[in-house]
């Protein structure tokens, strides 16, 4: 087994949503462990109140693990992942479609600067703007893959998954 992966969903979503569940698929046929907490009960709190018990649930699923796992999140997932990077060590981040607030919620999105991370965006993304994002990556100088999509990215799946892959690489030479 090469590395612990968890997988956090979106809002409106489920453990099983597209983009993590073909994410899981190919992370398991390389070896790799997955997790796809189920955040829909917290999500019922609206977006703002979903924030805090998935930080705890996330936060939870890590604490149980012997070793720090790559995070993956598309929209509230992406933000969370990022948030709780901050308080546990975790080996990296792959966050998509990731909003840079909440609105309602006191804190912004933000993470570890010593963490690799790689953020996926839509040029269209209709629910998180592309500026707060991309004026993020600009600060902290992290890498930003912007495509031609939506906010669900489902047009670009391929460049996702080919892109995950990549990280996949990346985390396995080093460890």
């Amino acid at each position: 087994m090469r590395g612990q992966i968890i997988l956090s969903h979106g809002s409106d979503s489920g453990p099983d949503a597209t983009k993590v569940s073909a994410l899981a698929v190919l992370a398991e046929s390389l070896g790799w462990r997955t997790q796809r907490p189920d955040y829909v009960a917290d999500d019922a709190r609206g977006h703002a109140g979903s924030v805090a018990p998935r930080i705890a649930r996330l936060r939870a699923t890590i604490e149980a693990l012997d070793t720090p796992p790559l995070l993956v999140g598309s929209s509230m997932g992406a933000f969370v992942s990022g948030l709780v990077s901050l308080d546990v060590p975790v080996a990296g981040l792959l966050l998509l479609a990731t909003p840079s607030e909440i609105p309602g919620y006191a804190r912004k999105f933000d993470l570890r600067s010593n963490v690799p991370a790689l953020l996926i965006h839509g040029w269209r993304d209709e629910v998180c703007p592309l500026a707060g994002v991309q004026a993020f990556a600009a600060q902290r100088r992290l890498p930003l893959l912007v495509l031609d999509d939506d906010h669900r990215l489902s047009g670009s799946m391929d460049t996702i998954t080919a892109q995950f892959r990549l990280l996949l690489d990346q985390l396995a030479t080093t460890a």
